[in-house]
């Protein structure tokens, strides 16, 4: 959240007062401004800074952050109390005790912060790599050996005294190398996004460490003296560090992080400190703890290379896997099963021959039409680990894209066939309103092909062989079957060979797909079969029908698509049979459909039914001439018939009439 205007006016007044503060103390350090600069001054600074991080804790959402800025809050105060203390007691004291009660809040400070920083890492950073985790600790060890180096150091060699006070005089510079390792640890562990919070604990916590420090050095060598221009750092540290409690949490980043060159350039300079400083021990002599921490962080360093390896490995294993593997099924793809042939080809002996067997099914675009895309990735996954278990033992079963499946195995002198008959029927399944089959192509290896493309062509020329014969023994096998059964009941209904060819030119013409043009030439055909349920005292009449008796007429495109559905192969011309009396008005039956909404192999068959019908004659009306029933087609486009089909079918008419007479 932004910050209210209150708190705004309290920081530009915090900066406003440090900034007079210092240019005083540099500038004219000899000039009197009265309680302004007076020594308690800056504990008025202080307080300001711990009221405005607490003031914000009750607005921050119950959980980690509001723990987090709760504990940071208790440090702000806990080292404003001390400082109050030493400010009423010990400013003025030429050799203050060591310990006193200023140093039990200043040492509380930094523990406190930690715990709050460690609070604020767990909301803002969740899900966070772990190569990010041993970025933030290689970089805090690194810089708490540097800090190790030059500021414990120089502590460790003037402390003296009790040791209560030389554990106290070492305490100050070992919390100050932590902190300032949290401050850039913590940064490194988010990915060194500069998220503005972050951007201000590690800016509060460098200048606290500065400040801290000088003034050891400066005790160390006995010439601290209190309100010296740098006793501002530990002001401006703590009012940074409640000025990021303010601050809004930063987007979430587009661009992965592990992209960017600094998320390894960063801990590889941190770690370079950190053999730096080895070095440097080897020829002065450093203390045990720079040592130390210098080489635990080389040891991250080595652990993050060590994580890093190993993720490369796992995302190069991934990508191979995923490379040969089809993403739907889980089964092998296409490229796994040319690597598996050419691997396979190798060992293969004619008494123990490999069997390629290609399948594509038979009926899968009808149910993708009817069900679904969804439905049909079911489907899919469903006969892919049909056929997977099917060759459980005995071989492997491979998706070749689209509905093409692949099965392999090997034989040991026992019939091929029930085999390949077996798979086939594992990637066939039938339900209410649909029917997958599907047709193969089979080679054996190494008798009829020694390498894997040669094998791959083969069994493909096959399957596709196999397909179309069978697409002709189901399709054209069923509607000759119910083509001479309606010849049978009503011969004068049969097959018109003329207006049959003439509805396929127009779909040509009309730009439908070869398979399409297919289903409109059956139905045609098949079109009028339900009249076989219409008694023949309703067709044969020679006068107007009664309301009832057109009722029986109206009934017979549904029962014609019920008939037609009995051969799955047919599926699709049963519904362009059940659509062939719809109107493009809207006003023909059975389900009063209109313009668009009737599909376009429909209303071909719709136009080729009327034209049929008028050249041949009915009972209760006399044959017309082609030119007269061209002529009635035109008069009725737009409200009974697509004006479009229409044309299309006049023009289709007048190419046939062209190329008869030349």
């Amino acid at each position: 959240m932004t910050a209210p205007r209150p708190i705004r006016l309290l920081f530009a007044a915090i900066a406003v007062w440090v900034s007079a503060y210092l240019l005083k103390v540099v500038v004219a350090p000899e000039l009197d401004a009265g309680p302004v600069f007076s020594r308690f001054a800056h504990d008025i600074v202080l307080v300001t800074a711990v009221a405005i991080c607490f003031a914000r804790v009750p607005s921050v959402p119950r959980g980690p952050e509001r723990i987090a800025w709760a504990l940071m809050g208790a440090g702000l105060l806990a080292w404003s109390l001390g400082e109050i203390y030493y400010t009423s007691f010990l400013w003025t004291d030429a050799s203050p005790p060591l310990p006193s009660p200023a140093d039990a809040g200043f040492l509380l400070f930094p523990p406190l912060v930690l715990a709050g920083s460690i609070a604020l890492l767990r909301s803002r950073a969740r899900g966070m790599p772990r190569r990010f985790v041993i970025d933030g600790v290689i970089a805090a060890l690194a810089v708490a050996a540097l800090s190790g180096a030059i500021v414990f150091e120089t502590v460790l060699d003037t402390v003296e005294g009790a040791p209560l006070a030389v554990a106290t005089g070492l305490a100050y510079p070992l919390l100050d190398l932590v902190l300032l390792g949290l401050a850039v640890g913590a940064l490194a562990s988010t990915g060194w996004r500069l998220d503005r919070t972050w951007v201000l604990v590690a800016a509060g916590l460098t200048t606290f460490w500065l400040a801290d420090s000088l003034y050891l050095v400066k005790a160390s060598a006995g010439t601290y003296e209190a309100g010296g221009w740098f006793d501002a750092g530990w002001w401006v540290g703590l009012t940074l560090i409640a000025a990021a409690a303010w601050q809004r949490p930063a987007p979430r980043d587009t661009q992965p992080a592990e992209e960017r060159l600094r998320v390894i350039a960063v801990p590889l300079a941190f770690g370079f400190i950190g053999l730096a400083l080895l070095v440097y021990g080897g020829f002065t002599g450093l203390n045990a703890l720079a040592i130390g921490l210098a080489a635990a962080s080389l040891v991250a360093v080595m652990a993050r290379a060590t994580l890093t390896f190993g993720e490369n490995v796992a995302m190069l294993r991934t990508s191979r896997d995923e490379a040969l593997t089809d993403v739907l099924t889980g089964l092998g793809n296409r490229r796994a099963l040319s690597r598996t042939l050419d691997a396979r080809l190798t060992d293969a002996r004619p008494e123990r021959p490999l069997v390629l067997v290609l399948f594509d099914l038979d009926g899968f675009k009808q149910y993708n039409d009817s069900f679904g895309h969804p439905a049909g990735d079911t489907l899919l996954v469903r006969l892919g680990g049909n056929l997977a278990a099917f060759l459980d033992g005995r071989g492997q079963a491979f998706r070749m894209g689209g509905d093409e499946f692949c099965a392999l195995f090997e034989t040991s002198g026992e019939p091929i066939e029930p085999m390949v008959l077996g798979a086939a029927a594992a990637l066939s399944e039938q339900g209410d309103g649909f029917s997958i089959g599907c047709s193969h192509g089979s080679i054996t290896l190494p008798l009829e092909a020694g390498e894997a493309a040669e094998a791959l062509r083969i069994a493909d020329q096959r399957m596709y062989a196999n397909k179309h014969a069978g697409r002709t023994s189901a399709g054209r096998q069923s509607k000759d079957v119910l083509l001479r059964a309606l010849a049978e009941r009503h011969p004068e209904l049969g097959s018109h060979a003329e207006t049959v060819a003439l509805a396929a030119d127009t779909a040509e013409a009309l730009g439908l797909p070869s398979d399409e043009v297919e289903q409109v030439r059956h139905a045609s055909e098949l079109h009028d079969v339900g009249k076989v349920a219409i008694p023949d005292a309703i067709l044969g009449k020679p006068g107007r029908l009664t309301e009832e008796e057109w009722e029986f007429v109206r009934r017979h495109p549904v029962i014609g698509e019920r008939i037609i559905l009995a051969a799955p192969a047919l599926t699709r011309v049963a519904g362009l049979v059940r659509a062939s009396h719809e109107r493009w008005d809207g006003t023909g039956y059975p389900d009063a459909l209109a313009g668009e909404q009737i599909a376009l192999g429909a209303r071909i068959v719709a136009v080729a039914d009327a034209f049929a019908a008028m050249i041949a004659g009915r009972p209760y009306q006399a044959a017309r001439t082609a030119d007269e029933a061209l002529a009635e087609l035109r008069r009725h486009a737009g409200s009974q018939f697509d004006p479009a089909v229409v044309e299309a079918w006049c023009e289709a008419h007048a190419h046939r009439v062209l190329h008869a007479t030349a």
